[in-house]
């Protein structure tokens, strides 16, 4: 019996692709009459039958219980994603539709979160799945100063600037009244002896570095740590992570069905799952990664396919994703998301 590893013959590989093709533009099991009609095989429904049969045996298609025709398996997604998928430009109306509603946003990545809110939102809408970004990840960028401002007698805002050009504030309490002077002391300090490390590094060696610093018991000290710890947990807790397009996912047949469509927004709502998704985007920078079905870990995800990239503000990442059904577009999906990315890293940069 032949097997998904062996290479598949001409007329396999025409099949396959056409059935794929097919159920992704119609959402209905391919028969093997639309297959001798529609292709330029020259071969009987019959002959057609034997062939997708073939197919069968390997896994690469199979029988919905209520049809005569087939659909791919993840199988047969995968052979045709890595193998058989023509690569598709992005159409200028989805390229212009892209750059013409960021533009009219006129966003600012230094000023607020809106590019983020505004890139799920559209590659949400356009895509018609569910469309999630990233902020970028700040521990792994590099430290360029921190600022000290007292805003009361208890309170101190940290400004930390990151060489991309990404800052990031926190307002923290302290138990004394710090003068201006150790303030600035405090910073001249910590930026000498800490610019060029990224924060990872920073958080992780603080304590070594910053050993003969004169006034390290002090209360200032002790809020800087605190201020690193509030970051780190922020971006832990995936509180940075946006979700556009839920309301195009009815548009999908599939969740037609009240029961799945509750299932993909319930999915939206579990930030740790979509945090542990984007975590093989990083290990493969700037590369589009297909998931399709049961090669998604979490068995949450074993009914969708789930594409990622990632995309730069300087030397800083963030993640870009779609998450649908497995009858998705993947050709259109994975340059819809090359051209974002490319859209986000102009913006920001």
């Amino acid at each position: 019996m032949k097997t998904y590893n062996d290479s598949l013959t001409e007329r396999e590989r025409e099949v396959l692709k056409y059935v794929v093709d097919n159920f992704i533009l119609n959402a209905v099991p391919v028969g093997s009459r639309s297959v001798s009609k529609q292709t330029d095989l020259n071969l009987s429904a019959a002959t057609i039958r034997n062939v997708m049969s073939d197919l069968e045996e390997m896994d690469l298609l199979k029988t919905p219980h209520t049809s005569a025709g087939r659909i791919p398996t993840d199988k047969g997604y995968r052979y045709y994603v890595d193998i058989l998928m023509n690569k598709e430009r992005l159409s200028l109306s989805d390229e212009y539709a892209l750059k013409s509603q960021f533009d009219e946003k006129n966003l600012n990545i230094l000023e607020n979160q809106d590019l983020y809110v505004e890139a799920s939102r559209i590659l949400g809408k356009i895509s018609h799945l569910l469309a999630v970004v990233s902020q970028p990840q700040i521990s792994k960028g590099i430290f360029e100063k921190f600022e000290f401002v007292r805003i009361s007698s208890n309170k101190i805002l940290i400004v930390l600037y990151i060489k991309s050009g990404l800052v990031k504030t926190v307002i923290m309490e302290i138990d004394s009244d710090i003068t201006k002077t150790k303030l600035e002391s405090m910073a001249t300090f910590l930026n000498e002896r800490l610019q060029g490390l990224t924060l990872k590094e920073i958080r992780e060696t603080f304590v070594e570095r910053l050993y003969d610093y004169a006034d390290k018991n002090t209360d200032l000290i002790q809020v800087f740590i605190r201020s690193l710890d509030k970051l780190y947990t922020d971006e832990e807790k995936g509180s940075k992570i946006y979700f556009g397009g839920t309301g195009e996912l009815i548009l999908q047949p599939e969740f037609e069905n009240p029961k799945n469509f509750k299932e993909i927004i319930d999915l939206a709502e579990d930030k740790n799952l979509v945090i542990h998704i984007f975590e093989n985007s990083f290990k493969e920078d700037n590369k589009v990664l297909i998931s399709i079905g049961n090669e998604n870990p979490d068995e949450k995800l074993k009914n969708y396919s789930v594409i990622t990239t990632t995309y730069n503000v300087g030397d800083v990442k963030g993640n870009i994703g779609v998450i649908g059904p497995k009858r998705m577009n993947y050709a259109r999906m994975v340059s819809l998301l090359q051209y974002t990315s490319k859209l986000i890293n102009e913006i920001a940069g």
